[in-house]
Parts: structure tokens; sequence; C-alpha cells
């Protein structure tokens, strides 16, 4: 995967997404179209994985099978919203390695606080993905590559579900060789940080918070 962007436009990514913008969507609905969407976006952020081959015995002959090579991934959720890219994904990989950054984001100033940290051991020797559905400013993005990084992770593909021009710029600055797979780049960011049109807080709307 060599480019910076990534926006993945296949026709039941944006269906299921146009659900999940709708203000009437229920909980339950939004949650259930995000692990969905997640599996979709996983696809893309996956392809051109180095591969190799092992020998297997089908049913019918022995022969040299593909298998994806090198040390097992490692999924990366941003708390707390990733975890609703996390668990989809997890359907798809699920020897995958998991992790979580903690971060939250100061109301008056809009830059992220640290509160967990959690990786998988060898980090450098893995595709670290890490995941969450909202890059608004970007802030909390580039805070949660920054700790990866320092961890160890030289391999990072970066997942989520609405960016903003703000916050794709803002990555690209501090992090041009992390590239971007979402389902939709939206128009702005309005004066609070909020992504729009977008479809409002997303960890609100996963796990019925306000």
């Amino acid at each position: 995967m060599t480019d910076h962007l990534t926006h993945v436009t296949h026709p039941l990514v944006q269906h299921k997404l146009t659900l999940m913008r709708d203000k009437n969507t229920s909980t339950g609905q939004f949650r259930q179209l995000l692990r969905e969407i997640s599996q979709l976006l996983a696809y893309e952020v996956t392809r051109g994985l180095p591969m190799t081959t092992r020998s297997i015995e089908t049913p019918m002959q022995q022969m040299d099978a593909p298998v994806i090579d090198g040390k097992k991934l490692a999924l990366v959720s941003i708390l707390r919203a990733g975890n609703g890219l996390l668990d989809g994904i997890l359907e798809l990989i699920p020897s995958a390695r998991v992790g979580f950054v903690g971060l939250y984001r100061d109301e008056e100033t809009l830059q992220p606080v640290q509160y967990y940290f959690k990786v998988p051991t060898e980090l450098e020797d893995r595709l670290v993905i890490a995941v969450d559905p909202m890059l608004a400013t970007g802030n909390s993005s580039v805070a949660a590559i920054n700790l990866l990084k320092k961890a160890g992770a030289k391999k990072i593909r970066y997942v989520c579900l609405l960016a903003a021009p703000e916050g794709i710029a803002r990555m690209k600055e501090a992090h041009p060789d992390v590239p971007i797979v979402t389902a939709a780049v939206d128009s702005h960011l309005n004066d609070h940080g909020y992504i729009v049109p977008g479809l409002g807080d997303a960890g609100d709307r996963m796990f019925g918070t306000k």
C-alpha cells in the first residue's frame, strides 16, 4: 500500500455508511453496520500483505498453498470508539494481536490527553493497523501513531470511517509514511472540531451514551 489516502467507494460501504449517518438509526443498528463496514475496510487495508506458501494435503492431493507471511498482525484500537472497528476486523483476522491506546480530546483545546497504552510485543516486526472511526482534527491520531512508533512500530496503516480534510492534512504532515484507509472524506470541521456532515459522535452513537 503506497497511496497516503485510500477512499473506499464500494457501493456496499457507501450504502451502509449512509444508514449510519442517519440520525434515526438505532444504537444496535449503528453498531452492527459499523462491524460490517469494518470488515469491508479491512479487506482494503490488508491488500498487498506479504505472502508465502506452505505444504498442505487437500482431499485430492498435496499442494503448496498461499498463506500470509511474517508475524501476526497487530490491531490497535484508539479508545473508545475504535473498538467498534476492532470487533469487526477481529472477526476477519481472529489470530491478530490486539492493543489499545487510550486518548480523550480536551474539549477546550481539542488536544489529546493519554490515559492508557497497552500494545503487543515485537511491534517492529508486525504490520500495525490502528483503528478509529473518526479522523477529525487529526490530533488524537497523530498522538496515537507517535506512541506506536515510540513502542517500535515501523509499518503502520490507519483505518477510519470518516475523515475531514483537516485531519488528513495533519496526518500527512506528521506521518506521511502511514497510509489512511477511509470510507468517506467529508466537507470540513465545525467550530467544535466535529466532522460535517459527519454522523455525530461515533462513541456515543455506538454505546448509547451522551
